[in-house]
């Protein structure tokens, strides 16, 4: 079973997302290696928040193949390189996301994998066993 938590007595998360949850009970754990904004023809679009859409869908992708939904996200960590529009960048997560609200981290790095890749994506999901 997954718990969300907002403790009082530290800051409302600043964007969609919970400051915690916790796992109990017996669960199955996925943990997918960084999701870049690749398409499955080997494509990867110039625009990073155009790369933040594909690498989201592979995250969905992901969790499909393992019989789990958005709502077994448990962390999501963003790695972003060179700025992006904010406000269209909270919006396509918000989309992705619905009312479902995971542990969330983002970092601006210098490089990834490869100068065309812009945005990476490491995700965590759990499901209770049925």
């Amino acid at each position: 079973m997954k718990t969300s938590r907002n403790p009082k007595d530290i800051h409302p998360p600043v964007a969609p997302y919970v400051h915690q949850i916790e796992v109990t009970g017996p669960t199955r754990w996925l943990t997918l290696s960084g999701q870049l904004g690749m398409s499955v023809d080997g494509t990867v679009p110039e625009d990073t928040l155009e790369q933040l859409e594909i690498a989201l869908d592979n995250i969905l992708k992901n969790l499909t193949s393992a019989n789990m939904g958005i709502q077994d996200l448990t962390k999501l960590v963003f790695y972003f390189v060179g700025e992006n529009d904010a406000n269209r960048r909270r919006q396509i997560v918000k989309d992705f996301l619905g009312d479902h609200l995971p542990c969330t981290t983002m970092i601006y790095v210098v490089a990834l994998a490869a100068p065309s890749f812009k945005v990476e994506i490491d995700a965590w999901a759990c499901k209770d066993i049925e």
